[in-house]
């Protein structure tokens, strides 16, 4: 999949006229689609082309149960259009982006809603909001995030991996644990296949690791004081506590920008955001999302912005002024 070209005006066209509507309004599926239900699930492709040469996956693996609602709704509205002009602005050309939708399969109707890598605005568009907000979830501290990776570790095939060599992204969103285990009874009922046993989580990361670099997006600090240390211990550095949901998609198209080497350092980083209209406050969330993982690569990325006030008013006026 992934044909035709984006337009970010069409994409900000296409949502402008959902700014005021609800969650059910934005999203009306009330079943799993029938075309993201992974039942005889066998591939989905990101695939280069004439349009695209160099294509780079991308996958979200949205949470929707009662408490993560909110991000799918603000990539609906607003966000989505904004995610593909960082990417861009990031000179990251010909990014694909395919949508999943988890659950908790001990108690959900729609646990895993699987969709297309995609190309243009309509398309991720149309991904995105047939997927089924069910809003439950299990209450037992935990959601089968576990099935997402294995969706990208046995079903996905992406022409920037078997060409390339060059990894995707895969970035989930998520405020709870995952299960421990890949069950082999959920496999065979969700997706049709049968497995000789479970398979470890560890496994199963280490696998889409292997085609992806893996990301685990926490909404806000208070769910990742009980979760984060959990995150950290499967994906390490690449568990990002966020500030706010609304920060989903610049800390996404950051985090790209930055692990290609198209963003060089934060002050660039901020250029970016700036240029692309986000306000300080929301610049400056980002920035301390990503400083951690910015040092990783480059010591030198992240060493211009302080966590101290005063320091970054310095910072604030040397870059803008």
């Amino acid at each position: 999949m992934g044909y035709g070209n984006y337009s970010y005006s069409a994409h900000a066209a296409l949502v402008a006229g959902r700014a005021n509507q609800s969650r059910s309004e934005v999203f009306k599926q009330v079943q799993c689609h029938a075309l993201m239900n992974p039942k005889g699930l066998k591939v989905r492709e990101c695939r280069d082309s004439a349009d695209h040469p160099e294509t780079l996956g991308i996958m979200f693996a949205l949470d929707v149960t009662g408490s993560m609602g909110n991000i799918p709704h603000l990539l609906a509205k607003e966000e989505l259009p904004n995610l593909m002009k960082l990417l861009t602005d990031c000179h990251v050309a010909h990014p694909q982006v395919m949508f999943m939708a988890v659950g908790d399969a001990t108690s959900d109707q729609a646990s895993l809603q699987v969709g297309q890598f995609e190309a243009t605005a309509e398309l991720m568009d149309q991904w995105l909001t047939w997927s089924y907000l069910e809003g439950g979830g299990g209450g037992s501290g935990h959601e089968s995030y576990e099935l997402a990776f294995y969706i990208a570790a046995q079903h996905t095939d992406t022409d920037n991996w078997a060409k390339r060599k060059k990894k995707g992204y895969f970035f989930m969103t998520g405020d709870e644990f995952p299960y421990p285990t890949v069950s082999r009874h959920q496999v065979e009922a969700l997706i049709g296949e049968k497995l000789d046993e479970d398979i470890p989580i560890e496994e199963v990361i280490a696998a889409a690791a292997e085609m992806y670099h893996l990301f685990f997006l926490i909404p806000d600090e208070h769910r990742a004081k009980k979760v984060g240390d959990r995150w950290r211990k499967l994906l390490g550095d690449h568990a990002i506590c966020m500030e706010s949901p609304k920060d989903t998609c610049s800390v996404a198209a950051a985090i790209v920008g930055l692990t290609e080497k198209r963003i060089a350092d934060l002050d660039e980083l901020a250029k970016v955001l700036n240029t692309n209209g986000i306000d300080r406050a929301h610049i400056g969330s980002t920035i301390r999302a990503v400083q951690h993982y910015a040092a990783l690569l480059n010591p030198q990325a992240a060493a211009t912005f302080s966590p101290h006030p005063a320091a970054q008013e310095s910072w604030w006026k040397r870059l803008f002024g």
